[in-house]
């Protein structure tokens, strides 16, 4: 063979192997070109369907939103009924009990007391009772006088008292209260409010005695002072008399 038909054969045969190898290339670019395709239209309608999903959820919650905003005016109209409940039926009806109570109460008290017999219930007081009225009594005539009759409104308020409490007062009256008063003109007014019996029997009873006193000086604007008094009383020849007069 010819040296130049030797090498256009070699020619023919490297352009037929250029050829095969570009259609090769161009089979395998293909399908990645319509993959690559494929995904980007995936990839758009997966987009779509997001969207359409999330504009469906804005609508359900749209809808939804004002049945939710019922929800406080609920919770407000039972904290509402509770406040009434707490704070008007049930003081009313702690009041009606008390009030029931009270007169049940009272209806028994008094069945009672007018089933006793008169001596029982007037012409004999208890001890307690007695201690305590004289108690009061002998401590407002104690601390009470004027000038021009001081001297006869104590020494009769020393006639309730006994032992050696009544030797102490007399001489305080005798040498500080009456000769003061009359000088200075001094005048003064006892009240007891109230008496609470610490203890009694027959005999010997313990009084606390809450005193209020209202003092005048000549001219003076008048003066108020309160306290209390422990009053121990002993019950001598059927009267009850002061034997110790103790400030508290």
């Amino acid at each position: 063979m010819p040296a130049g038909g030797a090498k256009s054969d070699k020619e023919s045969a490297e352009v037929t192997e250029e050829a095969t190898t570009e259609e090769s290339k161009a089979t395998e670019e293909a399908p990645t070109e319509e993959t690559s395709d494929a995904t980007e239209a995936s990839d758009a309608a997966d987009k779509d369907t997001k969207d359409t999903e999330d504009a469906k959820e804005d609508a359900e919650t749209a809808e939804e939103w004002p049945e939710s905003s019922d929800e406080p005016e609920k919770a407000k109209r039972k904290i509402q009924w509770s406040r009434v409940v707490a704070y008007g039926i049930l003081p009313g009806l702690a009041l009606l009990l008390a009030l029931g109570a009270g007169y049940a109460r009272w209806q028994y008290t008094s069945s009672n007391y007018s089933a006793l017999p008169p001596a029982a219930s007037e012409q004999h007081p208890s001890p307690a009772m007695e201690s305590m009225n004289a108690a009061r009594d002998s401590t407002i005539k104690m601390l009470s006088y004027k000038p021009d009759t001081v001297g006869e409104q104590l020494n009769a308020a020393r006639d309730l008292l006994t032992g050696d409490f009544r030797d102490s007062y007399t001489t305080l009256i005798n040498d500080v209260v009456i000769p003061g008063a009359q000088q200075k003109q001094i005048s003064a007014v006892a009240s007891v409010p109230a008496v609470a019996s610490v203890s009694a029997d027959p005999k010997h009873a313990v009084v606390l005695v809450f005193v209020n006193q209202t003092v005048v000086v000549g001219q003076d604007l008048p003066s108020d002072t309160a306290s209390s008094v422990r009053v121990t009383l002993d019950k001598i020849d059927g009267r009850w008399l002061i034997s110790e007069f103790e400030p508290v």
